[in-house]
């Protein structure tokens, strides 16, 4: 593996010099980080503000002690106000067999809300939000805190109940991948 000099030398060998380099556009950001594969998740909320759900691959591990993540969410999305005021939500990461599932909720076939639910076998955990019986692993966490940065809202939540499938005997693909703005399997 190639050490930070190593890879700095690479790198101004193909473009000159490291200072040579534009700043990073918005464009040129997302034509970058299409190319990081991300696993598909399906993020669901149930409370008082109604029931809702959507498609994410901004989706990370924070802390083991306490169990926490992150959910990024465009902050135009209407769903933020009911992410906010339930207080609650689950990510579900998706099979590999989840297209179908990952569009809808991604907001592709026009299905809104609650409507998004009647596809999918949804049961709960521990908060009331939606779990897919079938999802890889899910995650029902307590919204600990959020943050507005730049185009996106970042939720912070507190994981109090999980559920995983089991690894397949032969180490067969599972996961519902995104890579290079399509969907793939790993």
């Amino acid at each position: 593996m190639a050490n930070d000099s190593t890879a700095d030398r690479d790198l101004a060998r193909q473009s000159g010099t490291l200072a040579d380099l534009p700043p990073a556009t918005g464009e040129a950001f997302r034509d970058a980080i299409a190319r990081l594969p991300s696993g598909v998740n399906i993020v669901t909320s149930a409370g008082s503000a109604g029931k809702a759900g959507f498609t994410a691959t901004a989706v990370a591990s924070v802390s083991d002690d306490p169990p926490t993540v992150l959910v990024c969410l465009n902050r135009k999305s209407p769903q933020n106000k009911l992410m906010r005021e339930n207080a609650q939500f689950a990510v579900n990461l998706l099979p590999k067999d989840a297209v179908t599932l990952a569009n809808i909720f991604a907001g592709r076939t026009g299905l809104h809300l609650e409507d998004r639910f009647k596809h999918g076998d949804w049961t709960t955990l521990t908060t009331g939000s939606p779990v897919l019986k079938g999802a890889v692993m899910a995650l029902d966490c307590r919204l600990l805190s959020f943050e507005d940065v730049g185009s996106h809202t970042v939720y912070f939540g507190t994981v109090l109940a999980t559920l995983t499938k089991p690894r397949h005997p032969e180490g067969a693909k599972e996961v519902l991948i995104y890579h290079d703005r399509h969907y793939g399997e790993a």
